[in-house]
């Protein structure tokens, strides 16, 4: 067997079908191997593109996302989807290319160190050295990509390994793990029962719930704690999201740029939960936390648990599980419930939140960002895959929908506030749901990146709707500019006009403007249809929540 058939063969037997690709140097026994086996491989014009995908894939399914791509500068523009995947914890492999090392060292096309670039951002990279050996290399690559904290790892595979004949019985064969990030570790019982104590000494308690509930598959857990003893739960912006359903005790997001209410620095509890402690919760110093509240973290990661901030309380254990040991002491120890500090915290998110629900409707266009997440939200059911890529168009929808709208199936950029993925992740969408309706929100700065990736989209037939945020600016600096420097400081932050229409014609696409909510609403319903993406470009006004007063 080559070392690319070995290579296949063993991504097979962890369950991988399927992976985003941009061809060139050191890639070709990967593909040919690929589509001999029936693999889906999805090309893209960009390795960011490619990255992204792989990226999405775990982040949106749990299940491990893989790209290929060439070596040198392949491999380097593919950084980015392995970043974003580092920042937010996602499992995804990069599998890069590279020319034979027979004349490593002599200068031999696109001769690069790939380790020396990637290794801290992933939590495994290795050149494989012989063809024998690749099985162990994937299996470990895969373990540590869905274990504990999930995220990206790495493996490059010269030519001359790919291209190498093994005798079968030479090989060595491992078993190889299903990549899918799941974690079955319960916590310490004595750990569990000192926390259900803390909550019970506690008066106004919070969970902070992160991506670490997603990858633990924790949404009921959570459901089942929050709402037995009534105790308010946040989610940071931009992790991803467990609550499917409405809940009271759900209030959004913390840590957008347009602020949010004071809840976390009044509590005198905050139970982190698969959170890490970061920017989005103020470093938990104060004036995010006080300085006499209480933490506990739960994480299936021991470094996670100490990172950032010193809890009082930590438990080592997927967080599913021991926050559904912590439902069951809870009930045994006859904890009373929180229900007058939840009321409190809805009364002041709902407070906080009245300067944008609370906007009226423009008498002519241009519309604000506002009035268009107005017209999208009848669409956001709960077979709906969501996509929002962009900073200011991003905030209006957190601003407004996640006060009626429960995220589980919304999907954003992850921790590292990246823009610009938005078209793979929609790519990414559409081939882990092909049965579900998918609309990426997407500002016009972000979604101009990877534009070439639309004809890819086209012609392999992955149709979605992009709803166009357009108001001819990074619209989230221009606030910020002029904000410090006043009307005339915005400084390379306003862009010119393009018709989206016919560029999206050009690439395969259909395209539609759209001028107000009716439009806007008409132009969806058509684009849901469609057998290929359907850009819909709607021109908005400068201007989004972080310009409200608070």
């Amino acid at each position: 067997m080559t070392g690319a058939e070995i290579l296949i063969r063993c991504l097979g037997d962890a369950g991988i079908d399927r992976m985003s690709v941009l061809c060139g140097n050191g890639l070709d026994p990967i593909l040919h191997e690929a589509q001999l086996a029936g693999m889906t491989l999805t090309d893209t014009r960009n390795e960011q593109t490619a990255s992204y995908m792989a990226d999405a894939t775990g982040r949106l399914t749990r299940r491990l996302g893989v790209c290929a791509v060439s070596s040198a500068v392949g491999h380097t523009n593919a950084l980015i989807g392995v970043l974003n995947s580092h920042f937010d914890g996602g499992p995804m492999l990069l599998i890069s290319g590279t020319s034979s090392r027979e004349y490593w060292d002599l200068g031999v096309f696109q001769e690069m160190d790939h380790l020396a670039v990637i290794e801290s951002i992933t939590k495994y990279a290795r050149v494989v050295e012989r063809a024998d050996t690749i099985p162990v290399y994937v299996r470990e690559a895969i373990g540590q990509a869905i274990s504990a904290r999930p995220g990206p790892v790495h493996l490059t595979l010269p030519l001359e390994v790919l291209e190498a004949d093994v005798p079968e019985d030479q090989i060595r064969w491992v078993q190889q793990p299903q990549a899918l990030a799941t974690a079955l570790a319960p916590g310490d019982e004595g750990l569990v029962r000192d926390a259900a104590r803390l909550l019970a000494a506690s008066r106004r308690p919070v969970i902070v719930a992160g991506s670490g509930l997603f990858y633990a598959q924790g949404g009921a857990e959570l459901a089942a704690l929050a709402s037995t003893l009534d105790i308010p739960v946040v989610t940071p912006i931009w992790d991803r999201g467990v609550v499917d359903r409405p809940a009271d005790w759900f209030l959004g997001v913390v840590g957008a740029a347009s602020g949010s209410a004071r809840i976390l620095p009044d509590a005198d509890l905050i139970l982190l939960a698969g959170a890490r402690v970061d920017y989005r919760v103020g470093y938990g110093l104060p004036p995010s936390f006080d300085r006499d509240t209480r933490v506990i973290r739960i994480s299936a990661d021991a470094e996670e648990l100490h990172q950032g901030v010193e809890p009082d309380l930590a438990i080592l254990g997927d967080p599913a599980s021991v926050v559904r040991q912590l439902v069951a002491e809870a009930e045994r120890q006859d904890l009373a419930g929180f229900r007058p500090w939840l009321e409190e915290t809805r009364r002041r998110d709902r407070e906080f939140r009245r300067n944008w629900i609370d906007e009226p409707a423009p008498s002519q266009p241009p519309m604000t960002g506002r009035h268009l997440v107005d017209a999208l939200e009848p669409f956001l059911d709960d077979d709906t895959v969501f996509l929002m890529d962009g900073g200011n168009i991003g905030q209006w929808a957190h601003m407004v929908l996640a006060a009626r709208r429960y995220p589980s199936h919304w999907f954003t950029c992850g921790a590292s506030g990246v823009i610009g993925w938005g078209i793979g992740g929609g790519m990414a969408a559409r081939l882990a749901y092909p049965d579900r309706n998918i609309i990426l929100l997407v500002g016009d700065g972000s979604f101009t990146f990877t534009l070439g990736d639309l004809e890819r989209a086209a012609t392999q037939g992955l149709p979605f709707v992009i709803v166009l945020a357009d108001d001819c600016a990074w619209g989230i600096v221009v606030s910020g500019q002029c904000k410090s420097y006043g009307a005339q400081g915005a400084v390379c932050s306003r862009m010119g006009q393009i018709d989206y229409v016919k560029m999206a014609e050009s690439f395969g696409c259909l395209g539609i403007r759209a001028e107000t909510p009716e439009e806007v609403a008409a132009a969806i319903e058509q684009g849901l249809g469609a057998s290929v993406p359907t850009i819909v470009h709607v021109p908005i006004a400068i201007g989004g929540p972080a310009d409200k007063p608070r």
